[in-house]
Protein backbone atom coordinates (compact mmCIF):
# COMPACT_ATOMS: atom_id res chain seq x y z
CA UNK A 1 0.00 0.00 0.00
CA UNK A 2 1.23 3.59 -0.74
CA UNK A 3 0.61 6.44 -3.58
CA UNK A 4 -1.71 4.78 -6.61
CA UNK A 5 0.48 3.22 -8.62
CA UNK A 6 -2.61 3.88 -11.64
CA UNK A 7 -1.82 7.62 -10.65
CA UNK A 8 1.44 7.04 -10.92
CA UNK A 9 1.40 5.95 -14.42
CA UNK A 10 -1.15 9.08 -15.91
CA UNK A 11 1.50 11.50 -14.64
CA UNK A 12 2.73 12.24 -17.70
CA UNK A 13 -0.26 12.26 -19.69
CA UNK A 14 -1.61 14.77 -17.08
CA UNK A 15 1.65 17.13 -17.76
CA UNK A 16 0.24 16.68 -22.03
CA UNK A 17 -2.64 17.63 -21.04
CA UNK A 18 -2.42 20.70 -19.36
CA UNK A 19 0.17 21.91 -21.77
CA UNK A 20 -1.94 21.35 -24.60
CA UNK A 21 -5.12 22.93 -22.66
CA UNK A 22 -2.92 26.04 -21.70
CA UNK A 23 -2.27 26.90 -25.62
CA UNK A 24 -6.26 28.17 -24.57
CA UNK A 25 -7.01 28.90 -21.10
CA UNK A 26 -5.24 30.85 -18.44
CA UNK A 27 -5.10 28.72 -16.05
CA UNK A 28 -5.47 24.29 -16.34
CA UNK A 29 -5.17 21.77 -13.58
CA UNK A 30 -5.49 18.30 -13.59
CA UNK A 31 -6.63 16.40 -10.48
CA UNK A 32 -6.58 12.36 -10.88
CA UNK A 33 -7.90 10.89 -7.65
CA UNK A 34 -7.63 6.79 -6.55
CA UNK A 35 -9.99 6.22 -3.33
CA UNK A 36 -10.10 2.73 -1.12
CA UNK A 37 -13.01 2.68 0.79
CA UNK A 38 -13.92 -0.76 2.87
CA UNK A 39 -16.46 -1.37 5.53
CA UNK A 40 -16.02 -4.66 7.76
CA UNK A 41 -19.37 -5.18 9.49
CA UNK A 42 -20.94 -7.84 12.05
CA UNK A 43 -24.01 -8.22 13.91
CA UNK A 44 -25.57 -10.79 15.82
CA UNK A 45 -26.78 -12.31 12.19
CA UNK A 46 -24.76 -11.57 9.65
CA UNK A 47 -21.46 -10.06 8.54
CA UNK A 48 -19.81 -8.76 5.51
CA UNK A 49 -17.25 -6.85 3.61
CA UNK A 50 -18.03 -4.73 1.15
CA UNK A 51 -16.94 -1.42 -0.85
CA UNK A 52 -17.07 2.03 1.23
CA UNK A 53 -19.28 4.68 -1.12
CA UNK A 54 -15.87 6.52 -1.22
CA UNK A 55 -14.55 4.09 -3.55
CA UNK A 56 -13.58 6.00 -6.73
CA UNK A 57 -11.15 6.40 -9.50
CA UNK A 58 -11.03 9.53 -11.96
CA UNK A 59 -9.74 12.26 -13.34
CA UNK A 60 -11.47 16.01 -13.52
CA UNK A 61 -9.52 19.22 -15.42
CA UNK A 62 -10.42 22.81 -14.05
CA UNK A 63 -10.13 25.67 -16.65
CA UNK A 64 -10.56 29.29 -16.79
CA UNK A 65 -10.81 31.91 -19.18
CA UNK A 66 -9.67 35.08 -16.28
CA UNK A 67 -13.71 35.74 -15.90
CA UNK A 68 -15.06 31.91 -16.16
CA UNK A 69 -14.41 28.56 -14.74
CA UNK A 70 -14.84 25.54 -16.30
CA UNK A 71 -14.69 21.87 -15.10
CA UNK A 72 -14.28 18.81 -16.95
CA UNK A 73 -14.56 15.10 -15.69
CA UNK A 74 -13.45 11.51 -17.28
CA UNK A 75 -12.66 8.11 -16.00
CA UNK A 76 -9.17 7.78 -17.15
CA UNK A 77 -6.70 10.72 -19.33
CA UNK A 78 -4.21 8.17 -21.60
CA UNK A 79 -3.97 8.22 -24.91
CA UNK A 80 -3.93 10.49 -27.20
CA UNK A 81 -3.38 14.25 -25.59
CA UNK A 82 -4.02 16.47 -27.90
CA UNK A 83 -7.24 14.94 -29.28
CA UNK A 84 -8.55 14.57 -25.82
CA UNK A 85 -7.21 18.80 -25.14
CA UNK A 86 -9.43 19.16 -28.43
CA UNK A 87 -12.49 17.54 -27.06
CA UNK A 88 -12.50 19.13 -23.73
CA UNK A 89 -11.73 22.52 -25.26
CA UNK A 90 -14.56 22.15 -27.56
CA UNK A 91 -17.50 20.92 -24.52
CA UNK A 92 -17.47 24.41 -23.67
CA UNK A 93 -19.24 27.02 -25.17
CA UNK A 94 -20.55 30.80 -23.50
CA UNK A 95 -24.38 30.80 -23.99
CA UNK A 96 -26.44 33.70 -22.86
CA UNK A 97 -26.92 32.67 -19.09
CA UNK A 98 -23.59 31.69 -18.89
CA UNK A 99 -22.16 35.35 -20.28
CA UNK A 100 -24.49 36.83 -17.20
CA UNK A 101 -22.29 35.16 -14.89
CA UNK A 102 -18.83 35.80 -15.58
CA UNK A 103 -16.32 37.64 -12.83
CA UNK A 104 -13.93 40.21 -13.11
CA UNK A 105 -11.07 38.87 -14.75
CA UNK A 106 -8.68 37.36 -12.52
CA UNK A 107 -5.25 36.07 -12.58
CA UNK A 108 -5.50 32.66 -10.65
CA UNK A 109 -2.02 31.81 -8.32
CA UNK A 110 0.02 29.06 -9.56
CA UNK A 111 3.04 29.30 -7.62
CA UNK A 112 5.97 26.56 -8.43
CA UNK A 113 5.74 23.90 -6.04
CA UNK A 114 7.05 20.08 -6.33
CA UNK A 115 6.08 17.39 -3.50
CA UNK A 116 5.03 14.34 -2.28
CA UNK A 117 3.13 14.03 0.90
CA UNK A 118 2.64 10.89 3.24
CA UNK A 119 1.09 10.16 6.12
CA UNK A 120 1.90 7.00 7.99
CA UNK A 121 -0.97 3.99 8.13
CA UNK A 122 -0.93 0.42 9.13
CA UNK A 123 -3.69 -0.84 6.21
CA UNK A 124 -0.58 -3.20 5.06
CA UNK A 125 -0.49 -5.12 9.00
CA UNK A 126 -4.10 -6.41 8.68
CA UNK A 127 -5.68 -9.01 6.28
CA UNK A 128 -9.54 -8.98 5.85
CA UNK A 129 -10.48 -11.77 7.91
CA UNK A 130 -8.30 -10.37 10.51
CA UNK A 131 -10.92 -7.35 10.70
CA UNK A 132 -13.77 -9.45 9.98
CA UNK A 133 -12.54 -11.65 13.16
CA UNK A 134 -11.76 -9.25 15.05
CA UNK A 135 -15.35 -7.50 14.74
CA UNK A 136 -17.17 -10.94 15.31
CA UNK A 137 -15.48 -10.86 18.50
CA UNK A 138 -16.13 -7.73 19.28
CA UNK A 139 -19.68 -8.47 18.80
CA UNK A 140 -19.99 -11.37 20.61
CA UNK A 141 -18.15 -10.08 23.62
CA UNK A 142 -20.73 -7.14 23.68
CA UNK A 143 -23.77 -8.99 23.34
CA UNK A 144 -22.28 -11.43 26.33
CA UNK A 145 -22.18 -8.29 28.56
CA UNK A 146 -26.19 -7.72 28.75
CA UNK A 147 -29.39 -10.02 28.20
CA UNK A 148 -31.44 -6.57 27.54
CA UNK A 149 -29.37 -5.96 24.10
CA UNK A 150 -31.04 -6.92 20.94
CA UNK A 151 -28.67 -6.64 19.05
CA UNK A 152 -25.15 -5.32 18.51
CA UNK A 153 -23.19 -3.80 15.19
CA UNK A 154 -19.33 -3.59 15.10
CA UNK A 155 -17.62 -1.87 12.10
CA UNK A 156 -14.45 -0.64 10.58
CA UNK A 157 -14.51 2.07 7.80
CA UNK A 158 -11.35 2.20 6.40
CA UNK A 159 -10.38 4.80 3.75
CA UNK A 160 -7.50 4.95 1.69
CA UNK A 161 -6.53 8.41 -0.10
CA UNK A 162 -4.26 8.77 -3.16
CA UNK A 163 -4.16 12.30 -5.21
CA UNK A 164 -2.54 13.49 -7.90
CA UNK A 165 -2.51 17.13 -8.90
CA UNK A 166 -0.92 18.82 -11.79
CA UNK A 167 -0.94 22.54 -13.48
CA UNK A 168 1.60 24.71 -15.38
CA UNK A 169 4.19 25.22 -12.53
CA UNK A 170 2.40 22.45 -9.81
CA UNK A 171 2.55 18.81 -9.20
CA UNK A 172 1.50 17.62 -6.35
CA UNK A 173 0.30 14.03 -4.40
CA UNK A 174 -0.62 12.44 -1.52
CA UNK A 175 -1.23 9.29 0.36
CA UNK A 176 -3.72 8.86 3.59
CA UNK A 177 -5.47 6.94 5.64
CA UNK A 178 -8.61 7.38 8.15
CA UNK A 179 -10.02 4.56 10.02
CA UNK A 180 -13.59 5.03 11.56
CA UNK A 181 -14.27 2.07 14.38
CA UNK A 182 -18.26 2.02 15.48
CA UNK A 183 -20.34 0.06 17.94
CA UNK A 184 -23.78 0.15 17.89
CA UNK A 185 -26.61 -1.65 20.67
CA UNK A 186 -30.13 -1.95 20.34
CA UNK A 187 -30.86 -2.30 23.96
CA UNK A 188 -34.44 -3.53 25.57
CA UNK A 189 -34.88 -2.57 29.49
CA UNK A 190 -38.20 -0.73 31.55
CA UNK A 191 -40.45 -1.15 28.35
CA UNK A 192 -38.70 0.55 26.39
CA UNK A 193 -35.84 0.02 23.16
CA UNK A 194 -32.83 2.72 22.79
CA UNK A 195 -30.50 2.99 20.42
CA UNK A 196 -26.76 3.96 21.56
CA UNK A 197 -23.67 4.61 19.85
CA UNK A 198 -20.43 5.45 20.14
CA UNK A 199 -17.06 5.55 17.94
CA UNK A 200 -13.20 5.00 17.56
CA UNK A 201 -11.12 7.00 15.31
CA UNK A 202 -7.58 7.27 14.02
CA UNK A 203 -5.40 7.01 10.92
CA UNK A 204 -4.16 3.83 12.61
CA UNK A 205 -6.25 0.56 12.39
CA UNK A 206 -4.37 -0.63 15.33
CA UNK A 207 -5.02 2.44 17.26
CA UNK A 208 -9.02 1.47 17.27
CA UNK A 209 -8.87 -2.14 17.43
CA UNK A 210 -7.02 -1.14 20.84
CA UNK A 211 -9.67 1.24 21.35
CA UNK A 212 -12.67 -0.08 20.52
CA UNK A 213 -13.36 -2.67 23.16
CA UNK A 214 -12.53 -0.08 26.18
CA UNK A 215 -15.61 1.53 25.43
CA UNK A 216 -18.67 -1.09 25.74
CA UNK A 217 -18.58 -0.47 29.68
CA UNK A 218 -20.04 3.37 28.93
CA UNK A 219 -21.80 2.19 26.22
CA UNK A 220 -24.18 -0.38 28.13
CA UNK A 221 -24.77 2.25 31.06
CA UNK A 222 -25.73 5.12 28.39
CA UNK A 223 -28.08 2.66 27.33
CA UNK A 224 -29.52 1.74 30.73
CA UNK A 225 -29.59 5.34 31.55
CA UNK A 226 -31.76 6.00 28.95
CA UNK A 227 -34.41 3.59 29.03
CA UNK A 228 -35.03 5.73 32.42
CA UNK A 229 -34.97 9.03 30.85
CA UNK A 230 -37.89 11.36 30.29
CA UNK A 231 -38.92 14.24 28.48
CA UNK A 232 -37.02 17.63 28.97
CA UNK A 233 -39.44 20.16 30.51
CA UNK A 234 -38.79 23.14 27.63
CA UNK A 235 -37.28 26.35 28.52
CA UNK A 236 -34.09 28.53 28.81
CA UNK A 237 -31.31 26.56 31.27
CA UNK A 238 -27.54 26.82 31.82
CA UNK A 239 -26.04 24.42 29.74
CA UNK A 240 -22.65 22.56 29.40
CA UNK A 241 -21.86 20.40 26.29
CA UNK A 242 -19.72 17.95 25.95
CA UNK A 243 -16.86 17.57 23.01
CA UNK A 244 -19.77 16.14 20.90
CA UNK A 245 -22.06 18.83 21.17
CA UNK A 246 -19.49 21.48 21.18
CA UNK A 247 -18.29 20.27 17.97
CA UNK A 248 -22.17 20.33 16.74
CA UNK A 249 -22.71 23.98 17.38
CA UNK A 250 -19.17 25.12 15.63
CA UNK A 251 -20.50 22.80 12.37
CA UNK A 252 -23.71 24.51 12.37
CA UNK A 253 -23.17 27.70 13.68
CA UNK A 254 -20.24 28.91 11.50
CA UNK A 255 -19.57 26.11 9.75
CA UNK A 256 -21.82 26.11 6.28
CA UNK A 257 -22.21 29.80 7.52
CA UNK A 258 -18.88 30.89 6.67
CA UNK A 259 -18.38 28.57 3.30
CA UNK A 260 -17.27 31.98 1.30
CA UNK A 261 -18.96 30.31 -1.95
CA UNK A 262 -22.49 31.27 0.04
CA UNK A 263 -20.47 35.02 0.53
CA UNK A 264 -20.53 34.91 -3.25
CA UNK A 265 -24.01 34.27 -3.78
CA UNK A 266 -25.28 36.56 -0.74
CA UNK A 267 -26.60 33.73 0.85
CA UNK A 268 -24.78 33.80 4.28
CA UNK A 269 -25.39 36.34 6.99
CA UNK A 270 -21.76 36.09 8.09
CA UNK A 271 -20.83 37.95 5.26
CA UNK A 272 -22.17 41.04 7.14
CA UNK A 273 -20.32 40.30 10.34
CA UNK A 274 -17.06 39.78 8.75
CA UNK A 275 -14.58 42.05 11.54
CA UNK A 276 -17.60 42.57 14.25
CA UNK A 277 -18.25 40.50 17.23
CA UNK A 278 -20.23 37.82 16.81
CA UNK A 279 -19.04 35.40 20.02
CA UNK A 280 -17.96 35.89 23.25
CA UNK A 281 -14.64 37.48 23.74
CA UNK A 282 -13.45 34.28 25.51
CA UNK A 283 -14.61 32.55 21.90
CA UNK A 284 -12.19 31.15 19.33
CA UNK A 285 -12.79 29.14 16.64
CA UNK A 286 -10.96 26.94 13.54
CA UNK A 287 -11.18 25.23 10.86
CA UNK A 288 -8.64 23.76 8.42
CA UNK A 289 -7.30 20.38 7.37
CA UNK A 290 -3.94 21.25 9.04
CA UNK A 291 -5.85 22.06 12.14
CA UNK A 292 -5.86 18.92 13.50
CA UNK A 293 -5.32 15.20 13.03
CA UNK A 294 -8.73 13.46 12.15
CA UNK A 295 -11.42 12.81 9.29
CA UNK A 296 -10.68 15.89 7.47
CA UNK A 297 -6.97 16.10 7.68
CA UNK A 298 -5.20 16.23 3.79
CA UNK A 299 -2.26 17.62 2.81
CA UNK A 300 -3.49 19.46 -0.57
CA UNK A 301 -7.30 20.50 -1.18
CA UNK A 302 -8.87 19.46 -4.77
CA UNK A 303 -8.09 22.97 -5.98
CA UNK A 304 -4.01 22.11 -5.01
CA UNK A 305 -4.10 24.87 -2.55
CA UNK A 306 -1.74 23.60 0.72
CA UNK A 307 -3.83 22.38 3.49
CA UNK A 308 -5.30 25.51 6.12
CA UNK A 309 -5.40 26.50 9.64
CA UNK A 310 -8.06 28.76 9.54
CA UNK A 311 -8.91 31.43 12.29
CA UNK A 312 -12.69 32.01 12.14
CA UNK A 313 -13.50 33.46 15.43
CA UNK A 314 -11.05 35.15 17.10
CA UNK A 315 -11.95 36.87 20.40
CA UNK A 316 -15.27 36.73 20.02
CA UNK A 317 -14.72 38.68 16.16
CA UNK A 318 -15.46 37.00 13.06
CA UNK A 319 -12.17 36.99 10.88
CA UNK A 320 -12.98 35.62 7.83
CA UNK A 321 -14.43 32.19 6.12
CA UNK A 322 -13.03 29.30 4.65
CA UNK A 323 -12.54 29.25 0.38
CA UNK A 324 -11.50 26.92 -2.35
CA UNK A 325 -10.14 28.75 -5.46
CA UNK A 326 -13.33 30.20 -7.85
CA UNK A 327 -14.85 31.62 -4.75
CA UNK A 328 -11.82 33.25 -3.38
CA UNK A 329 -10.79 34.26 -6.90
CA UNK A 330 -14.55 36.15 -7.22
CA UNK A 331 -13.78 37.60 -3.38
CA UNK A 332 -10.45 38.95 -4.03
CA UNK A 333 -9.40 36.56 -0.99
CA UNK A 334 -6.87 33.97 -0.73
CA UNK A 335 -8.14 30.65 -0.74
CA UNK A 336 -8.15 28.62 2.30
CA UNK A 337 -7.53 24.99 1.17
CA UNK A 338 -11.22 24.20 1.28
CA UNK A 339 -11.86 23.37 -2.21
CA UNK A 340 -13.60 19.76 -1.79
CA UNK A 341 -15.52 17.28 -4.06
CA UNK A 342 -17.55 14.95 -3.37
CA UNK A 343 -15.94 12.87 -5.93
CA UNK A 344 -14.34 13.32 -8.97
CA UNK A 345 -17.59 13.66 -11.15
CA UNK A 346 -18.89 16.62 -8.58
CA UNK A 347 -17.94 20.11 -8.65
CA UNK A 348 -15.60 21.96 -5.96
CA UNK A 349 -16.84 23.86 -3.31
CA UNK A 350 -16.07 26.08 -0.17
CA UNK A 351 -16.70 22.78 2.39
CA UNK A 352 -15.55 22.47 6.12
CA UNK A 353 -13.01 20.19 7.24
CA UNK A 354 -12.37 20.02 10.80
CA UNK A 355 -14.13 22.83 12.66
CA UNK A 356 -13.56 23.29 16.15
CA UNK A 357 -13.87 25.29 19.28
CA UNK A 358 -10.23 25.80 20.43
CA UNK A 359 -10.06 25.31 24.16
CA UNK A 360 -9.73 28.13 27.32
CA UNK A 361 -9.03 28.17 30.70
CA UNK A 362 -12.23 26.67 33.09
CA UNK A 363 -11.75 23.17 34.70
CA UNK A 364 -15.10 21.41 33.54
CA UNK A 365 -15.86 20.53 37.47
CA UNK A 366 -15.65 24.32 38.18
CA UNK A 367 -18.29 24.59 35.30
CA UNK A 368 -20.69 22.52 36.83
CA UNK A 369 -20.38 23.24 39.77
CA UNK A 370 -21.18 26.86 38.57
CA UNK A 371 -24.88 25.92 37.65
CA UNK A 372 -27.52 25.80 40.37
CA UNK A 373 -30.06 24.22 37.76
CA UNK A 374 -29.19 22.94 34.57
CA UNK A 375 -28.07 20.42 32.08
CA UNK A 376 -25.12 18.94 30.52
CA UNK A 377 -25.68 17.52 27.17
CA UNK A 378 -24.03 14.41 25.30
CA UNK A 379 -23.70 12.79 21.85
CA UNK A 380 -24.28 14.76 18.51
CA UNK A 381 -27.37 13.48 17.19
CA UNK A 382 -27.86 15.61 13.91
CA UNK A 383 -28.53 19.14 13.47
CA UNK A 384 -29.34 22.18 10.88
CA UNK A 385 -28.97 25.92 10.32
CA UNK A 386 -30.38 28.80 8.48
CA UNK A 387 -26.83 30.96 7.14
CA UNK A 388 -28.98 33.71 5.94
CA UNK A 389 -30.92 34.05 9.03
CA UNK A 390 -28.82 32.57 11.64
CA UNK A 391 -31.31 30.37 13.35
CA UNK A 392 -29.89 27.38 14.48
CA UNK A 393 -30.91 23.66 15.85
CA UNK A 394 -28.76 21.26 17.48
CA UNK A 395 -30.00 18.10 18.60
CA UNK A 396 -28.56 15.90 21.47
CA UNK A 397 -28.77 12.33 22.29
CA UNK A 398 -29.32 12.81 26.06
CA UNK A 399 -28.69 15.85 28.63
CA UNK A 400 -28.20 14.85 32.11
CA UNK A 401 -29.69 17.30 34.72
CA UNK A 402 -27.19 19.66 36.61
CA UNK A 403 -28.62 20.27 40.65
CA UNK A 404 -26.69 22.62 42.54
CA UNK A 405 -23.64 22.06 41.32
CA UNK A 406 -23.39 18.52 40.82
CA UNK A 407 -24.44 16.45 37.80
CA UNK A 408 -27.46 13.61 39.53
CA UNK A 409 -28.80 10.59 37.59
CA UNK A 410 -31.67 11.72 35.87
CA UNK A 411 -31.40 11.66 32.28
CA UNK A 412 -33.47 13.57 29.87
CA UNK A 413 -33.65 12.65 26.09
CA UNK A 414 -33.99 13.64 22.87
CA UNK A 415 -32.99 17.50 23.80
CA UNK A 416 -33.21 20.12 20.61
CA UNK A 417 -31.03 23.10 21.64
CA UNK A 418 -32.30 25.96 18.65
CA UNK A 419 -31.53 29.70 19.32
CA UNK A 420 -30.10 32.67 16.99
CA UNK A 421 -26.56 31.97 16.42
CA UNK A 422 -24.78 35.07 17.90
CA UNK A 423 -27.20 34.70 20.88
CA UNK A 424 -25.85 31.52 21.90
CA UNK A 425 -22.26 32.13 21.08
CA UNK A 426 -22.35 35.69 23.08
CA UNK A 427 -23.64 33.93 25.81
CA UNK A 428 -20.44 31.39 26.29
CA UNK A 429 -19.28 32.50 29.92
CA UNK A 430 -17.15 29.51 30.31
CA UNK A 431 -14.39 27.37 28.35
CA UNK A 432 -12.88 24.32 29.16
CA UNK A 433 -9.29 23.40 29.30
CA UNK A 434 -9.16 20.25 27.95
CA UNK A 435 -10.28 19.52 23.86
CA UNK A 436 -11.47 16.57 21.55
CA UNK A 437 -12.05 16.62 18.00
CA UNK A 438 -14.07 13.66 16.47
CA UNK A 439 -14.29 12.48 12.57
CA UNK A 440 -16.42 9.54 12.01
CA UNK A 441 -19.32 11.58 10.17
CA UNK A 442 -20.31 12.68 6.55
CA UNK A 443 -21.49 16.15 5.68
CA UNK A 444 -23.72 17.49 2.91
CA UNK A 445 -23.66 20.67 0.96
CA UNK A 446 -27.61 21.37 1.50
CA UNK A 447 -28.80 17.25 0.68
CA UNK A 448 -25.87 16.31 -1.50
CA UNK A 449 -22.19 16.67 -2.23
CA UNK A 450 -20.90 14.77 0.78
CA UNK A 451 -17.25 14.91 2.32
CA UNK A 452 -15.97 13.65 5.90
CA UNK A 453 -15.79 15.87 8.45
CA UNK A 454 -14.66 16.25 12.15
CA UNK A 455 -15.93 18.61 14.83
CA UNK A 456 -14.72 19.22 17.99
CA UNK A 457 -13.23 21.34 20.79
CA UNK A 458 -13.46 21.87 24.70
CA UNK A 459 -16.94 21.79 26.94
CA UNK A 460 -18.63 25.38 26.63
CA UNK A 461 -21.10 26.35 29.17
CA UNK A 462 -23.54 28.24 27.39
CA UNK A 463 -27.25 29.67 28.16
CA UNK A 464 -29.82 28.58 26.00
CA UNK A 465 -33.73 27.37 24.95
CA UNK A 466 -33.53 23.46 25.33
CA UNK A 467 -36.91 21.48 24.25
Amino acid sequence: MGFSEFLNSRRDAARGLVAQLRKRFDYVSVLGVDAKAKTVQVNRNTSNISAGRDTECGFVVKLSSGSVFYEYSLDDIAGDTEALAEKIAGAFTLNAALLGNTIDPVTLSDEPLTRSFAREHDLADYSDQQLLDFCKNQCAALLGKSEHLLNAMVSLNILETSKLFISEHRELDQNYSWVNGILVGIYQENDKVVQVFDSANYHLIGKVLEELPTITGKLLHTAHMLTLAKPITPGVYDVITDPSITGLIAHEAFGHGVEMDQFVKDRALAKQYVGKYVASPICNMRDGAASTLSAASYFFDDDGVLAGDTQIIKDGILVTGISDLASAAQLGTAPTGNGRRESSRRKAYSRMTNTFFEPGKDKLSDMIASIDHGYMLFDTNNGMEDPKNWAIQCVAQYGIEIVDGKLTDNYVSPVVMSGYVPDLLQSISMISDDFKVTGAGMCGKGYKEWVRVSDGGPALKVRVKLG
